[in-house]
């Protein structure tokens, strides 16, 4: 990608995304988000109509008597964007790959945080640490962001969600909202999810493509994983075979989003060439309705 054609696909990603953020999202993103910008600020005796999930039995144990945590929201929230760039994110058969859908996602998400006055930052993964930018606040800032999705050539083919998540936890030391962005194609995250998800409000996006999940018919096929480079052949006219990839998949699928929703990590899904909006809209929405009850 040329510079010319680099520069024009970063303005008609901000002008789509920018105007998404402005008109439908960025109410909805203050209300699911901002709320939950919150820092200790002091303790005080329990008092009738107070909310008993604010009570701090640590204090109340040693006093005798009930006392409930005081916060104070903040002013501003910081949100990381934490992306997948592996091999596997440059398929798609619906006219868009999964590195175009998460390039735009993020573009609205940063949008929509710095018209909340939020600070945004980047750190993009494979199987090793690709790029990190550190959170800043402006129009300019999240261009650099965009332009970074979009032309950054990865040096790893792989994904290690748990290592990108451990370097995370070692720059960002104070609480945050982090969108950890993958197709989950890599084992052995889930501890490193469950540590994270301990101090920083941790939202898992799945991003994914029909095809992954269906096998067109059309006799002997020659399949490469993007990511390990291992090579398989299969009979697709044989419709034990698609139904067995099919099911491979979906369990696989249901496997994830099961320890995800047992664990109450907040999650999306999202496929390729399907507006996203809608079910962005739907998950700030149902967030903001958590977060009052």
């Amino acid at each position: 990608m040329n510079s010319t054609e680099l520069l024009r696909k970063i303005r008609r990603i901000e002008i789509a995304t920018s105007r998404l953020a402005s008109e439908l999202l960025a109410g909805q993103y203050h209300s699911a988000f901002k709320g939950r910008g919150i820092e200790f600020e002091e303790v005080r005796l329990y008092q009738p109509g107070d909310d008993v999930r604010a009570i701090d039995w640590n204090v109340t144990a040693r006093a005798g008597a009930p006392y409930i945590k005081m916060f104070r929201e903040e002013r501003e929230l910081t949100v990381m964007l934490i992306v997948d760039l592996s091999a596997s994110q440059g398929f798609g058969t619906n006219e868009q790959t999964k590195r175009e859908l998460v390039t735009e996602l993020c573009a609205t998400l940063a949008f929509s945080a710095i018209r909340n006055n939020d600070k945004v930052g980047l750190l993009a993964f494979t199987d090793r640490i690709e790029k990190f930018v550190p959170p800043r606040k402006g129009t300019q800032h999240v261009l650099r962001v965009i332009r970074e999705l979009l032309a950054h050539k990865p040096m790893g083919d792989g994904t290690d969600i748990a290592g990108a998540l451990e370097y995370f936890r070692h720059v960002q030391r104070r609480r945050c909202t982090a969108f950890l962005v993958s197709d989950f194609q890599n084992e052995g995250w889930e501890q490193a999810i469950r540590v994270v998800r301990r101090k920083h409000d941790l939202v898992a996006i799945d991003v994914a493509d029909a095809r992954e999940s269906e096998l067109p018919n059309v006799g002997l096929l020659e399949l490469r994983d993007a990511e390990s480079g291992e090579l398989v052949v299969l009979d697709s006219g044989s419709a034990s075979v698609r139904e067995a990839w099919a099911a491979q998949h979906r369990a696989d699928t249901d496997r994830r989003l099961g320890w995800m929703r047992r664990h109450r990590i907040d999650r999306l899904q999202l496929m390729t060439g399907e507006p996203f909006t809608h079910a962005l809209s739907t998950f700030f929405r149902q967030r903001e309705a958590r977060m009052e009850h």
